[in-house]
């Protein structure tokens, strides 16, 4: 049905469909017996399905990644969708309004998505009055970020604010110092500013009364000695896993016309063209910690298969957000199927 309606949908810009999108997820809690229905129809529960990941249970691996639900506004009903799991952000100290727009385009030809949004978003105040009328039942993380002016020797002061203020209101947290889109973020990813943001945060968790995992995002355009260097400070530092990968700045191998892409200009890409890329990293984090750090497998799961790819290679959960767009709602239940065949199918086969 949702291939027969994209094309409609798609004659809007795409930040103009997905407030269009939150507005209908929201408008949800005024329909009786609405979240209800819509999650008879979406959600996939299988007993294979379920994990636990970092000491958390999820009831199936499929998760929504950072930047559709910036300000934790709709995790009751973007869970209704058959997601395991929400992760809210990129969350700042600071509400700022992001790049000017326009500041997102598909690529329809590639199967992608080019965005230069820049951490817009109402601030951390804003996503904990959000998070305390969420269902506690439901998984959540906290994409945490800074705000695009504090300088980055500031940076792990905004780190620890949204960690602090979050922390009673989230599962788990994701360091995101890989968005090429915020200006000079990425610098960040060098062991000793990394180091004194990580540090900051573990300092407070080690304050509270309970452990909620620390994950560090990866860039998908780090060499592998860089993330060999993010993988020692994680190490060293005692972090829970990561997330591979954000966004690209790679432009290499599109389908579309040349002259649009460059049109375009700036941001990072998402969707189909990073699948390769984003499975080769989670592969290579895999390998080098012998299976025994956690991921979150993300970038261009654009398929059931793709998202079978990832665990197989390593990925304990995985994240949609360009699939979700391109292929509809019905994303995640889609996974969850397969993944359920897949377990059945690795059953019969040891019992062989």
């Amino acid at each position: 049905m949702y291939r027969f309606v994209r094309p409609l949908l798609f004659l809007f810009s795409t930040e103009t469909m997905h407030c269009a999108v939150m507005l209908a997820l929201g408008a949800l809690r005024f329909v009786p017996w609405g979240r209800k229905a819509i999650k008879k129809c979406y959600t996939c529960r299988h007993k294979s399905l379920e994990v636990n990941v970092f000491g958390i249970n999820f009831p199936n691996p499929v998760g929504l990644a950072a930047g559709f639900d910036k300000n934790a506004a709709r995790t009751d009903e973007l869970a209704c969708l058959g997601f395991g799991y929400v992760e809210v952000g990129s969350v700042t100290p600071l509400a700022q309004r992001g790049n000017p727009r326009p500041r997102c385009f598909r690529l329809p030809m590639d199967g992608a998505i080019i965005n230069r949004m820049g951490f817009n978003n109402k601030g951390v105040e804003a996503a904990v009055k959000n998070l305390r009328k969420r269902n506690p039942a439901l998984v959540v993380g906290g994409n945490i970020g800074k705000n695009t002016l504090t300088p980055n020797n500031k940076a792990s002061d905004d780190y620890e604010k949204c960690f602090v203020a979050l922390y009673p209101y989230v599962d788990y947290f994701v360091v995101n110092v890989s968005c090429p889109n915020v200006s000079c973020l990425r610098e960040l990813q060098s062991g000793e500013r990394l180091t004194e943001i990580v540090r900051r945060l573990t300092a407070h968790r080690a304050r509270q009364p309970q452990r909620k995992p620390i994950l560090l995002k990866l860039s998908p355009d780090l060499t592998t000695e860089q993330i060999d260097e993010s993988l020692a400070v994680i190490a060293a530092e005692g972090l829970d896993g990561v997330v591979a990968v954000n966004t690209t700045t790679c432009r290499d191998g599109l389908q579309s016309p040349k002259g649009k892409v460059e049109g375009i200009g700036a941001g990072g890409l998402s969707g189909a063209p990073l699948t390769r890329q984003a499975l080769e990293t989670v592969r290579y984090v895999s390998r080098k910690t012998q299976g025994k750090l956690p991921i979150i497998g993300v970038g261009g799961i654009m398929t059931p298969q793709d998202a079978l790819n990832m665990l197989h290679a390593g990925a304990s959960l995985v994240q949609v957000f360009t699939g979700f767009i391109y292929r509809g709602p019905g994303i995640a239940k889609e996974i969850c199927r397969e993944v359920a065949k897949d377990a059945s199918r690795q059953i019969v086969a040891r019992k062989i």
